[in-house]
């Protein structure tokens, strides 16, 4: 009978093992998740998935960092306490909900003039349309940003 424990447990062990895994396997990343450059292209902003399940970006790269000799720094911000971190590791992009094929109630924050705006993103293939806007969306501005090879 003690000869039948080992290849159970082991057979038991290895069905575990891969029921465990499955979930890992089926987690799938969001069409938007990833690295974006911005229209410009002096920027790449990382957007990932917080804890909360909302969307959120935040600048990883510029191409300019240096700004008469340090680090830029968020000037433009309309508080005080704030002007003085680093534009790379900025998150601009906050609490975005996915709702079928678009992302709404977030806001964006443009660090060029320190304003927040709502923002709407509508994912098309490689390319991202977001819509800043200040109460209704006809009142808003488009950009786009392509994603980052």
């Amino acid at each position: 009978m003690s000869f039948l424990k080992k290849p159970i447990t082991s057979i038991l062990f290895i069905t575990l093992f891969f029921l465990s895994t499955a979930d890992v396997a089926y987690a799938q990343v969001d069409q938007i998740e990833g690295v974006w450059l911005n229209e410009k292209k002096d920027a790449k902003i990382q957007i990932y998935k917080g804890t909360d399940g909302k969307f959120y970006g935040k600048i990883i790269w510029l191409k300019e960092p240096i700004k008469n000799g340090s680090t830029k720094l968020d000037e433009k911000n309309p508080k005080q306490n704030l002007k003085n971190q680093s534009i790379v590791g900025l998150v601009i992009l906050k609490g975005c909900k996915k709702e079928d094929n678009t992302y709404e109630d977030g806001t964006i924050y443009d660090p060029e003039n320190g304003k927040t705006y709502d923002c709407t993103i509508t994912h098309k293939g490689s390319i991202l349309a977001l819509r800043g806007y200040i109460g209704i969306s006809l009142l808003g501005r488009t950009t786009k940003w392509e994603r980052a090879s």
